[in-house]
């Protein structure tokens, strides 16, 4: 079985297992070098890690929440976050306290009720003062690890970060030891990737984002997606919210491509898609109670949260409901809920698709696979080649150092990890090419998908000899394309890379067999 989805099969995974088990023959006196090993071929067969980043209350909590479509993170409006938590699929619900030392700890989980009986807008809460040690004596809680069943969760595990901007030095400083843990010291790196949420676009998102991309060769993670989090509050609450964040959502993604800091940026209103995920039936029928009163009247109710949960307010929705409403949608939720009914719609469930459909949350999901699900092979495999890096740098003197060599050519040279470098400078480098070719160059390095049709730009169903010839036609033109003697060194690596993806293309769309006994035929054996 290949080891990458879109069937380029370089074969980066196998040997990147191989290159791990060699280390750990060569190290096999070392216990503690030979767990750090373990964990890197653990790591393979597990899930992508996808880490939240962002400044203090940019939203990371309540986006976990909309992505796995379940009330598992907690979002009070402090600062909640203040712990790395590791959220993993699991059979059960629980949630563990884990130390530096290794000692565990289950964690109380308490829910809050809302309005009438609903779950309350602020969900779960984790309690820490009850934790109950091994030992006798109190420990410090170096992360969380939550087990819930989620499909999402099997195939992704997420890790909620603390604000880089936090209250606490040393609570920022966990984050940053995370995902930029540097070319020195022993620390191993733990996610494979990033989404990293944007409130406005300041010096400390910059400078933390530069931090990423610097450490993408010693330690950090290869792909970065950014998101203009929170993006009803842009608009104030109006309707048209989402236009404007669409708006600023466009001018940070010139601003960061420029840089090579993001490969896409994305507006959200990541509060809006988790209450749409999660909406419940006395929810709607309180927006159409909503969506019987004057225009005019409900527009002057919902001038301010306060004003609208106003319990004089002769509106024909209790005030501990519409309070509810308010911490939950958000006054651009509330009223794009109702317009939405006004128009037509008549039913909790395609209320709920239609919010979802508003809130961004579904562009992201898009872009989340295309850049990073569709790549995961990939993406850990570079997370566990620079943690292999590390280690053998760590670790001199032993036969494992004639290893280093290959780790390093892997990381410079594995052509999916070209492919995402180049991803995430494509405007950066601002090539002199026609919008029609770098965008045909953008999909041929599977910015828009990593299967062969897609990367050609062909239909779906279309016959292999057909997409041979694409492919062999565009190994000849992105070739010629570097040849040009007016082509700097960043147009040249460009093109380069879109052959060579071209030429990945044909290895694997080889010609069935036409003869009735392929094992006799040492040729057409793979």
């Amino acid at each position: 079985m290949r080891d990458d989805p879109g069937g380029i099969g370089y074969g980066v995974v196998p040997e990147t297992r191989g290159l791990v088990a060699a280390a750990r023959r060569a190290l096999a006196d070392r216990p503690r070098v030979r767990a750090q090993l373990d964990e890197c071929a653990r790591r393979l067969d597990e899930p992508l890690r996808v880490a939240l980043a962002g400044q203090l209350k940019a939203g990371k909590s309540t986006l976990l929440n909309a992505l796995v479509g379940q009330d598992i993170a907690p979002t009070d409006a402090t600062e909640c976050t203040r712990l790395v938590t590791w959220y993993r699929n699991g059979a059960a619900p629980r949630v563990t306290a884990r130390t530096t030392d290794g000692a565990r700890a289950d964690v109380v989980v308490r829910r809050g009720r809302g309005a009438e009986g609903l779950p309350g807008a602020h969900g779960l809460t984790f309690d820490l003062s009850a934790l109950r040690w091994n030992a006798q004596e109190p420990r410090e809680v170096d992360r969380l690890e939550v087990e819930w069943p989620s499909a999402e969760l099997a195939r992704t595990t997420v890790i909620d970060t603390p604000g880089i901007s936090s209250l606490s030095r040393e609570v920022s400083a966990r984050t940053s030891k995370l995902l930029t843990p540097g070319t020195s010291g022993t620390a191993l790196p733990s996610a494979d990737a990033v989404v990293y949420l944007l409130r406005r676009l300041d010096a400390a998102d910059v400078d933390f984002l530069e931090h990423i991309g610097a450490g993408a060769g010693a330690g950090g993670p290869l792909g970065v997606i950014g998101v203009v989090s929170r993006a009803d509050e842009i608009g104030a609450g109006r309707i048209d919210a989402l236009h404007s964040a669409r708006d600023v959502a466009t001018r940070f993604a010139v601003e960061l491509e420029r840089t090579g800091l993001c490969q896409s940026v994305i507006p959200v209103a990541g509060l809006l898609a988790f209450a749409a995920a999660t909406l419940r039936q006395r929810e709607f029928a309180a927006f159409e109670a909503l969506a019987a009163i004057p225009v005019d009247e409900l527009g002057a109710a919902l001038l301010s949260a306060d004003r609208f949960a106003r319990p004089e307010s002769p509106l024909p929705v209790p005030p501990e409901l519409r309070a509810h409403l308010v911490a939950r949608f958000g006054l651009f939720g509330i009223r794009l809920a109702v317009t939405l009914i006004r128009l037509g719609v008549r039913d909790a469930h395609t209320l709920a698709a239609e919010l979802t459909d508003r809130s961004g949350l579904d562009e992201l999901r898009t872009v989340l696979d295309v850049q990073f699900a569709q790549r995961a092979e990939e993406l850990k495999a570079h997370s566990a080649l620079t943690a292999l890096a590390r280690i053998l740098r760590a670790n001199p003197g032993s036969a494992a150092d004639a290893l280093f060599p290959r780790v390093r050519t892997l990381l410079a040279d594995v052509h999916g990890f070209t492919e995402l470098r180049l991803l995430g400078h494509l405007r950066a480098d601002e090539l002199p090419l026609p919008a029609e070719e770098l965008a045909e160059l953008q999909r041929l390095i599977g910015g828009a998908g990593v299967s062969p049709t897609l990367r050609l730009g062909l239909p779906p169903h279309t016959d292999l000899v057909t997409q041979r010839e694409a492919a062999l036609a565009a190994v000849r033109k992105w070739r010629a394309r570097a040849r040009h003697p007016l082509a700097d060194q960043a147009m040249t690596n460009a093109c380069l890379t879109a052959a060579r993806s071209a030429e990945g293309l044909l290895e694997v769309l080889h010609e069935p067999p036409t003869t009735p006994f392929p094992a006799l035929d040492p040729l057409r054996r793979k």
